[in-house]
């Protein structure tokens, strides 16, 4: 049976995160450590220590925005970002639910996005996540001055290779 350790860095498939030897720059450079129960260095520790219950109940997965700053400055090249979404996906397949309000349904409604054009049209997610997570209102007043201001389209590019999108979407599971 495999080790917590052994499936995280297998799904990675990059660089093993027992080369991390802690030197907390991610955490450092990270802008969300300050909100998060556990900063990402420690969520690593505790992935090493076998912690899988206690990490993937954890609401620093859902945190962590994927900005990549950690794995820029990694002197090891761990790639924490990508570690996150796996623990998302371990999260989600073990019925885990998010901690944190609406992030999941933000999660989902993203994925949505990505599968239905390849690419982010912030409209079309901001509809789709208002609807699912029932908060119709409380921000349409930004919306509209984001709009105003040339900030968001109404149509986005779609990807060329919706094939390739397709392939990804369907070696990964469900959304």
């Amino acid at each position: 049976m495999k080790t917590f350790l052994e499936e995280v860095n297998e799904q990675i498939n990059g660089v093993p995160i027992q080369r991390c030897y802690h030197c907390r720059k991610c955490t450092a450079g990270c802008p969300m450590a300050v909100a998060m129960e556990h900063n990402p260095n420690r969520i690593i520790k505790m992935i090493q220590m076998g912690r899988r219950e206690e990490v993937l109940a954890s609401a620093t997965i859902w945190l962590c925005v994927s900005c990549e700053t950690c794995i820029t400055r990694c002197p090891n090249e761990v790639d924490i970002a990508r570690m996150m979404d796996v623990l998302r996906q371990m999260a989600i397949e073990k019925g885990i639910g998010a901690k944190e309000k609406n992030v999941l349904r933000f999660h989902e409604a993203f994925l949505a996005n990505i599968r239905m054009g390849g690419r982010i049209n912030e409209p079309a997610l901001m509809v789709h996540y208002k609807l699912k997570s029932g908060d119709l209102f409380s921000d349409m007043v930004m919306g509209i001055d984001m709009f105003r201001k040339g900030k968001l389209s109404l149509i986005s590019p779609r990807t060329k290779d919706m094939q390739s999108v397709r392939r990804i979407f369907e070696k990964t599971g469900p959304v």
